[in-house]
C-alpha cells in the first residue's frame, strides 16, 4: 500500500506559525482595545470634525474602516495583517530559511508586543506596522530590480506605507529620511550618482505623496483649540515649568513682563511638576489657566531663551523626561499595555460602544504582567538588540540586509527624536522601537549566515 507523505520546509512552517499567530491574536481581542485616545479619534473619523490635536490621518483611516463595518474590528484586522504579511514576506528575501526561525516565530507571535499590542487601537501601533511594511518593501526591491513592473510595485508600496506612517505620527518624518538614505545605500554599488538619484527621488516622491494624502485626510472642520500647534505649546509649558522646578531662581523674564500672575503661578505650581508626564499640571488648575492666558509670543520667547541661553537647564529637563520614557523606572505608571474599552460614558455611548473589560481582556492583561519585570517590557533591551542586529547586517551588507538595517536605524533615530518632544512616559510611544527590533531579530534568524555580500559576489564570479 502506498504511503502518503509530504515534506515541510522551515519557510512553510514559519508561514504557518505566522498565520496561526494572527488568528490567535484576532480571536483573543477583536474588535480591539480602545482607550480614550482611540475613542476620541474614532469619533473624529466618524464625524469628520477634529476633536483632538493629533495628526488627522489616523482618525481619517479609522473613519474609512468604520464606514465599511462600524467599529474598529475591520481596522484591527487590516493593521495586524499588514505586520504579519510583512513578516511573512521577509522569507522571500533570504535564499534559505533556517529551522531556528521556527521557535523564533513562536516566541514572536506569543510576545505581548504582538499578541496584545496589535489589537490596541493606537496610532503608535499603526505607525510601527506601516514603517515596517515600508522597509520590507525596500528589502524586496533589489531582487525585483531588473523587472520594472514588480520593482515599481515594491517601491510604490514602500512610498505609500512610509508617507502614511509619517502622517500618522508627528515625528514619523525621521523614518522617511532614513528610508531615503537606505534606498540610496542599496543602489550604491551602481555608483554614487545612481545612489543619490534614487535616494533623493524616493524622498521627494514620498514627500509629494504625503501632501496628497494629507489633503485627503484633512477634517471638514477644526474644533476650538484643536490645532496641531497646541501640542507644541504644551511642550513649551512643560519645559519652562520643568526648568523652574529644577532651579527656583530661574528667570522668567518674558513671561514676567507679559503676565506677572503667570510667572507667580509657575513658581508656585512647580509642586505638581513631574518628569513622568505633563498631565500632572491638571492637579493645579491655576497653573494651567495662567499658562494658557499668557500670550503665545511670550511663551515662545521664554522657551527659545531656555534653549539658547540656558542649554544646561534645557538639557537637564529633557534628559529627565526622556529617562522616564526610555527607561520607564516605574513601568506600571507608564501604561505598559491596555485592554478593553474605557472612556467617558457620553463618548462611548455616542459611538454605540460599552465601557467594559471582559474575562478575555483580563486574561491578556494578566499574561502581560508576567513579563513586566523582564526585558520584554524594556526599551533599553530592544535598543541594544536593534544596535546589535543593525551592526551585523551592515557588516554582512547584502542589499536586503541594508534595508532591514535601515529599519533598525530608523527606529533608533525615531526613539532619539523623543528627547526633544516627549511629554509623557507612556510605553506605547516607543512601540516602534520594540517591534522593529523584534522584526530585525526575526529577519536575522531566518538566515543567520555569516557570509558577507562581497564574498557571495566573489563566489558567483568564480563560478561564472
Amino acid at each position: 500500500m502506498a504511503r502518503l507523505g509530504f515534506t515541510l520546509t522551515a519557510s512553510q512552517v514559519v508561514r504557518g506559525v505566522l498565520i496561526a499567530g494572527l488568528l490567535l491574536m484576532l480571536g483573543a481581542s477583536l474588535p480591539g482595545h480602545l482607550s480614550y485616545d482611540s475613542l476620541a479619534q474614532l469619533a473624529e473619523g466618524r464625524t469628520g470634525e477634529r476633536t483632538t490635536w493629533g495628526p488627522a490621518m489616523f482618525a481619517w483611516l479609522l473613519g474609512v474602516f468604520d464606514a465599511v463595518v462600524p467599529g474598529t474590528g475591520l481596522y484591527v484586522i487590516a493593521s495586524a495583517a499588514l505586520l504579519f504579511f510583512s513578516l511573512s514576506a521577509l522569507r522571500a528575501t533570504r535564499p534559505q530559511v533556517s529551522w531556528w526561525a521556527v521557535p523564533m516565530t513562536v516566541l514572536l507571535v506569543l510576545s505581548p508586543m504582538v499578541l496584545i499590542y496589535q489589537a490596541i487601537v493606537w496610532k503608535d501601533v499603526l505607525f510601527a506596522n506601516l514603517a515596517i511594511a515600508g522597509f520590507v518593501c525596500l528589502a524586496r526591491a533589489p531582487a525585483l530590480w531588473d523587472r520594472p513592473g514588480p520593482r515599481w510595485l515594491a517601491l510604490g508600496g514602500a512610498m505609500l506605507a512610509l508617507a502614511t506612517a509619517a502622517l500618522v505620527r508627528q515625528n514619523g518624518l525621521v523614518v522617511v529620511l532614513l528610508a531615503a538614505v537606505t534606498l540610496g545605500a542599496i543602489r550604491w554599488r551602481e555608483g554614487w550618482r545612481d545612489a543619490v538619484r534614487w535616494g533623493l527621488g524616493g524622498l521627494l516622491a514620498t514627500l509629494v505623496l504625503m501632501q496628497l494624502l494629507g489633503a485627503v485626510a484633512q477634517p471638514k472642520s477644526d474644533g476650538p483649540g484643536k490645532s496641531a500647534n497646541v501640542g507644541v505649546r504644551i511642550l513649551q509649558h512643560y519645559d519652562i515649568v520643568g526648568a523652574v522646578a529644577r532651579d527656583p531662581g530661574y528667570p522668567l523674564s518674558h513671561i514676567q513682563a507679559a503676565n506677572p500672575a503667570a510667572a507667580a503661578a509657575i513658581r508656585s505650581g512647580v509642586a505638581v511638576y513631574s518628569p513622568q508626564r505633563v498631565d500632572f499640571f491638571d492637579k493645579d488648575p491655576a497653573l494651567g489657566q495662567a499658562l494658557w492666558q499668557t500670550p503665545k509670543e511670550a511663551v515662545q520667547a521664554e522657551w527659545r531663551e531656555l534653549i539658547t541661553r540656558h542649554p544646561g537647564a534645557y538639557m537637564a529637563q529633557r534628559g529627565q523626561v526622556f529617562r522616564w520614557l526610555f527607561l520607564t523606572p516605574e513601568l506600571e505608571a507608564c501604561l505598559p499595555e491596555f485592554v478593553g474599552v474605557s472612556g467617558p460614558e457620553p463618548l462611548v455611548t455616542g459611538l454605540k460602544l460599552t465601557n467594559a473589560i471582559d474575562p478575555a481582556d483580563w486574561s491578556l492583561h494578566n499574561y502581560a504582567t508576567y513579563f513586566y519585570s523582564t526585558p520584554v517590557f524594556s526599551h533599553l533591551a530592544y535598543a541594544l538588540i536593534a544596535l546589535g542586529v543593525a551592526g551585523f547586517l551592515l557588516w554582512r551588507r547584502s542589499p536586503e540586509d541594508l534595508a532591514i538595517a535601515g529599519l533598525l536605524l530608523g527606529a533608533l533615530a525615531f526613539t532619539a527624536s523623543f528627547f526633544v518632544i516627549s511629554i509623557a512616559c507612556d510605553y506605547r510611544y516607543l512601540y516602534f522601537l520594540d517591534i522593529a527590533a523584534l522584526t530585525g531579530l526575526f529577519y536575522l534568524v531566518l538566515d543567520p549566515s555569516l557570509r558577507r555580500a562581497d564574498a557571495e559576489a566573489d563566489l558567483r564570479s568564480d563560478a561564472a
